[in-house]
């Protein structure tokens, strides 16, 4: 069946996937009478407070509030007074407008989980463990959390995912989650930093890798070392309790559709290291992660898709199939500044935005409209700043 028949044409596919498989995986998500949960983990880690790691907020002092504020964002929209003001940025604008667009259009009942922040959402939350337990030591620590608050995150996320009901999206907002998601990766002895990209114009890929060197050596991990142990040492809270989460949903048979980019596919080793081949299999056939175009457009000096490359490289070391989606949106034509700025490398992803926003496209709503609405949803961001500070 052409690729055409089972996807709106804008829609890309990312990696391998057959005609077959991707028709099967994007049943739950395309059936008439779907409904489904969205979960948004906000999570922190001291990694973000390093100068330039991360674009998520201009300041390291910023980058505090940044799960709070898009949190919020997402689930209140861009007109309301705000309890926490979105971070400055270097450039664009926070996805999570991109997401509360999405979400807007879609019958999903969301939920928030906080673990590892210094302050807690407003919001009615999970709490997971103790909330003055606050984020995690940045990964050059080479401890980056104790074991036992590994182990208890990942029987959370495991109980989260083995009673699910519904097909579920699964969000983060973590600063400095792409630095710890290469931790992770590099202490399953992946070597991808190279493919590891980030929120800003120009990742700083080697603070990145020196930062992660430093942790690993600190930690002196055995080779073969399991997945708890890598997380304790240079992961962060979302991880954890996502890896679980993951490993759970064997148990419940509930598709997951994973908003993001190189922190869900490191989430997404983390659980397949150390199953058995037959749970792999299982658990490949409930996946897919959904992306944004900007994400999925990123090349490596050879031209090839840095995601695709490393979505490949994980599905071949545990020799699963992994299908990844990419949205079709993009803002050439929009009039604001703030949008077109995704255009020119900035932001890329977070807080679900392409998970959502492929979502929406299966779901009915076309790339013009997304546009559309993404720009009235600009402008009501502005307004509400303006007049908050009249």
């Amino acid at each position: 069946m052409p690729l055409s028949r089972l996807i709106p044409f804008d829609v890309g596919v990312v990696g391998g996937c057959s005609s077959r498989e991707l028709a099967s995986r994007l049943i739950p998500w395309q059936a008439p009478s779907f409904a489904a949960d969205l979960l948004l983990v906000l999570a922190g880690t001291r990694t973000a407070e390093h100068a330039g790691i991360s674009a998520a907020g201009a300041t390291a002092e910023s980058r505090r509030f940044t799960a709070l504020a898009d949190a919020e964002l997402l689930l209140a929209g861009p007109a309301v007074q705000r309890r926490w003001p979105l971070p400055p940025l270097p450039a664009g604008v926070s996805p999570a407008l991109l997401s509360h667009v999405a979400l807007e259009w879609l019958t999903l009942t969301p939920q928030i989980a906080a673990v590892g922040l210094e302050h807690q959402p407003d919001q009615p939350h999970l709490r997971l463990e103790a909330s003055d337990l606050g984020p995690a030591d940045c990964v050059s620590s080479g401890a980056s959390m104790p074991l036992h608050r590994v182990q208890r995150l990942w029987r959370q996320g495991h109980r989260l995912g083995a009673r699910l009901r519904r097909p579920l999206v699964l969000a983060e907002c973590v600063p400095g989650g792409t630095t710890t998601a290469l931790g992770v990766l590099a202490g399953l002895g992946f070597e991808v930093s190279q493919w590891i990209s980030g929120s800003g114009l120009h990742p700083p890929k080697v603070q990145k890798a020196e930062l992660v060197d430093a942790g690993l050596a600190r930690a002196a991990l055995p080779s073969g070392a399991s997945a708890t142990a890598v997380l304790a040492a240079v992961g962060d809270p979302f991880q954890a309790m996502a890896a679980g989460l993951l490993r759970g949903v064997i148990h419940s048979g509930q598709p997951v559709l994973l908003g993001g980019g190189s922190q869900m596919l490191a989430v997404l080793a983390l659980a397949l290291d150390g199953m058995a081949p037959g749970e792999r299999q299982a658990l490949s056939q409930l996946v897919v992660l959904g992306t944004t175009s900007w994400l999925a457009a990123e090349r490596v000096a050879d031209g090839a898709s840095a995601l695709c490359c490393l979505l490949d490289t994980v599905a071949g070391r545990y020799q699963v199939p992994l299908l990844g989606l990419s949205s079709g949106l993009r803002f050439n034509t929009s009039r604001h500044q703030e949008l077109r700025d995704f255009e020119d490398g900035y932001v890329k992803e977070g807080v679900g935005a392409g998970g959502l926003l492929v979502l929406a496209q299966l779901r009915g709503l076309s790339t013009p409209e997304l546009q559309r609405r993404c720009d009235q949803a600009m402008e009501r961001l502005k307004a509400a700043s303006v007049g908050s500070s009249e």
